[in-house]
């Protein structure tokens, strides 16, 4: 049997604020906010005496989601540097499909973000960047040209 779908990215995050002020910049919209603790959830991610925020958003047209996590115990642990580039060994990125890519960029410097390299454009088919958010958190936007 195979997949359904891609249900949502998870990213354990200090600021869960400031995490989610970024992402509605983005355009996501807050789908639901609470706490998520107990035997049932500790048994899940395999940590004991889990208390934890979360936040579900989605992409407007709510197939893409991405799962924001702040740890109130035990205290997140941070496994790479925070600035890691972009060929380090794991998740590195999400990428986002945008209308309007310099809009976009725009809204996210007002949250702190900056471009990782440049605004590039690929053949005549898309302009592609990265921006690093809040708390090194990277995300792809790709407009497409055509």
């Amino acid at each position: 049997m195979a997949i359904q779908r891609m249900d949502n990215v998870l990213i354990v995050v200090e600021d869960l604020d400031a995490v989610i002020a970024f992402f509605v910049a983005l355009g996501m919209e807050v789908e639901g906010r609470g706490p998520v603790e107990g035997r049932w959830v500790e048994r899940v991610i395999g940590i004991d005496d889990v208390r934890q925020e979360v936040a579900m958003l989605r992409t407007p047209d709510g197939h893409g989601k991405v799962e924001l996590a702040m740890f109130h115990t035990p205290k997140a642990i941070s496994a790479e540097p925070r600035d890691a580039p972009a060929n380090t060994l794991g998740i590195r990125r999400v990428m986002f499909a945008v209308d309007d890519i310099e809009d976009v960029i725009a809204r996210l410097r007002a949250h702190g973000a900056e471009l990782v390299g440049d605004l590039e454009r690929y053949e005549d088919i898309f302009r592609l960047c990265y921006v690093r958010g809040p708390e090194g958190i990277i995300v792809g936007l790709a407009e497409q040209l055509r």
